[in-house]
């Protein structure tokens, strides 16, 4: 796949909103990622700041912005700000995700841009949220999982947690959360005709996606040793094990009958199954299994047991990942401008998902994005003259005086 943002968007089940997202890091750029691979016109806002001279036949190789077109607009000045609620007016959709009181304070709260578009969706999203005690402060992923709970589940018996990556609270907990809200509101939107705001935070939607952990810990199924229960590595059965060519391959028999089938395959059918969920036979099992699993290569396991119910795959890294011939199979991956990625997701029977095209360059779009929006020539000419818009590659980008101050 090879396409730009606007000339063949997929015709999915979000084609005909339009989006504005204020640019921002992590969650925001990842629902409205979600969104536009749904079929969403999104239109990102830059900084004039970030503009450059740059060459629009080279995206940015940037996977969480794809799919969107760019316009940089100085949000500080006051002809910026009008600007961006004449666009307001126009748009199904805003994403913001600054720190509580940024966008209310240069003048692009909801209660304004509402009182403009009564029928937008406001979606915004935080770490801490927008109350209680944290709220005001600077926070990353590793606090938000850390406050709610969730990190310290993750990590070995008798080891210090360890962050997955930003998957559970920036993406998870976040951006995704944030981008079901927004379908959720535009739903109701559809019988109400009335818009809203959707206020996600990390903390809440990291502590939500463990709401699994809860419910087996007040049935006695957790408890709060770390690396000890079925699903933290405590199960030798739900487990990583190193192969002898120093890969990994990945166990997770939790049902009886995967479980008696991974034994035989393995040669350890003499092993006492009413035993499985005894904790104090765990350690015995891992040592079988880790002396037998680096008997073989990774290749060699994939050959005994992929097909066999006995709930195994290989750990493949991101690069072996698009390769592999289910991930293929699939379309799992994809290219965007001569760039593998991962494909737009979940599959749609009637009106499929896909990506619009590769990232912009900050700015990229200003001109055209505003003409379509709704302004004429002598509107643009004016706000470029003014430095309050900018546009990569272009004369105009190149002239404009900086901008006076940015979110």
């Amino acid at each position: 796949m090879d396409v730009s943002p606007g000339e063949s968007a997929p015709r999915g089940p979000l084609s005909g909103v339009r989006v504005l997202e204020l640019q921002g890091l992590g969650p925001g750029p990842f629902c409205a990622m979600l969104l536009s691979d749904f079929g969403a016109e999104v239109v990102r806002v830059d900084r004039p700041s970030s503009v450059t001279d740059a060459d629009p036949t080279d995206p940015p190789a940037d996977v969480l912005s794809r799919g969107r077109r760019s316009i940089a607009v100085d949000l500080k000045a006051p002809s910026g700000v009008e600007l961006l609620l004449r666009l307001v007016e126009r748009a199904d959709v805003l994403i913001e995700g600054f720190r509580p009181g940024v966008t209310e304070r240069v003048g692009l709260g909801p209660e304004v841009c509402l009182e403009r578009n009564p029928r937008l969706i406001y979606g915004r999203v935080t770490g801490w949220g927008r109350e209680g005690p944290y709220a005001p402060h600077a926070g990353h992923d590793i606090n938000y999982l850390a406050l709610s709970g969730n990190l310290w589940s993750i990590g070995r018996s008798g080891e210090r947690p360890v962050p997955p990556l930003t998957y559970v609270g920036d993406f998870g907990g976040g951006g995704m959360l944030l981008a079901l809200g927004i379908c959720a509101a535009l739903a109701e939107r559809a019988g109400s005709g009335r818009g809203q705001v959707v206020d996600t935070a990390m903390v809440d939607g990291a502590a939500l996606l463990n709401g699994f952990v809860y419910g087996l810990r007040d049935t006695g199924g957790w408890t709060e040793e770390r690396g000890a229960n079925l699903l933290d590595s405590g199960a030798p059965f739900y487990d990583v094990y190193e192969t002898s060519d120093g890969r990994w391959v990945s166990v997770g028999a939790i049902e009886p009958q995967f479980y008696r089938n991974l034994l035989t395959l393995l040669g350890l059918g003499d092993e006492p199954l009413d035993a499985q969920n005894d904790p104090e036979y765990w350690p015995i099992l891992r040592a079988r299994l880790t002396e037998i699993f680096r008997t073989r290569t990774r290749d060699e396991w994939c050959a005994l047991l992929e097909g066999r119910e006995a709930c195994f795959a290989p750990v493949l890294s991101p690069w072996e990942a698009p390769r592999h011939p289910h991930n293929r199979a699939r379309g799992t991956f994809t290219e965007c401008h001569g760039r593998t990625q991962p494909a737009a997701a979940p599959h749609f029977g009637r009106t499929p998902a896909g990506i619009a095209g590769p990232a912009p360059h900050p700015g990229q779009h200003t001109g055209a994005v505003l003409r379509e929006w709704g302004l004429n020539a002598a509107e643009i000419g004016a706000l470029r003259e003014l430095g309050s818009i900018a546009e990569s590659g272009t004369e105009s980008s190149a002239a404009a005086p900086a901008a006076r101050s940015t979110l």
